[in-house]
């Protein structure tokens, strides 16, 4: 007989949980929090008991839970003044000592310990709240992008910081902070060429040898 784990579902304080990486992109933050604002107990209750908006976690050391997705959706549901989230705790590595524990999130490809500038830190450099991430313009074009069809949704992890970092040398930061239209316009002629055909999710045209 095959034994399915159920997963292990806890009710967390959103100021209790641990980021695994440095950065978000706040307008994409922005956009998700006005959705939360205002909303009903009831309607609160009943939209974190969707699987979409549970927070996956692993536990670290001390049994600290670690984000290791929906960054974007714990620090919206924060600033929108919500306290608790359902968490789905994917992993139990509370018995490792924490250089041990980064190590094998690292090889699993659940951090990121990239800050704002792309530039890969320790993870004594990640930020130990929610409230701490960092904004990063360039994910929140990739962000922006993704959800206008300039590349498609992807399993990939971090995908759209892949994304961010391919536009990160291409497009001004400038650019994205005072014309975010010509940001956009200049990304998606990006993401159709043959220049980002190697990122997850690309759906430029193809042209047969």
């Amino acid at each position: 007989m095959n034994h399915i784990r159920e997963p292990v579902l806890k009710s967390v304080l959103i100021s209790a949980l641990h980021p695994t990486q440095i950065t978000v992109g706040m307008r994409e933050v922005r956009r998700k929090r006005k959705s939360w604002e205002g909303a009903s107990d009831n309607k609160v209750s009943r939209e974190l008991g969707k699987d979409d908006h549970m927070i996956p976690t692993v536990l670290g050391p001390g049994k600290i839970h670690y984000v290791t997705d929906h960054h974007h959706l714990a620090r919206a549901l924060h600033d929108a003044g919500i306290t608790e989230v359902l968490c789905t705790v994917e992993h139990n590595f509370s018995k490792l000592a924490p250089e041990t524990f980064w190590f094998n999130l690292d090889n699993r490809g659940l951090m990121h310990p990239f800050d704002a500038e792309g530039r890969r830190r320790s993870y004594k450099d990640i930020p130990d709240k929610i409230a701490k991430l960092v904004d990063d313009p360039y994910r929140s074009l990739a962000g922006e992008l993704r959800r206008a069809g300039g590349f498609a949704k992807d399993t990939t992890p971090f995908s759209e910081f892949l994304w961010a970092d391919f536009f990160r040398s291409r497009i001004k930061r400038k650019t994205i902070e005072s014309d975010f239209g010509r940001a956009m316009d200049e990304a998606l002629a990006l993401a159709k060429s043959k220049k980002a055909n190697y990122l997850p999710g690309w759906c430029g045209s193809v042209t047969e040898e």
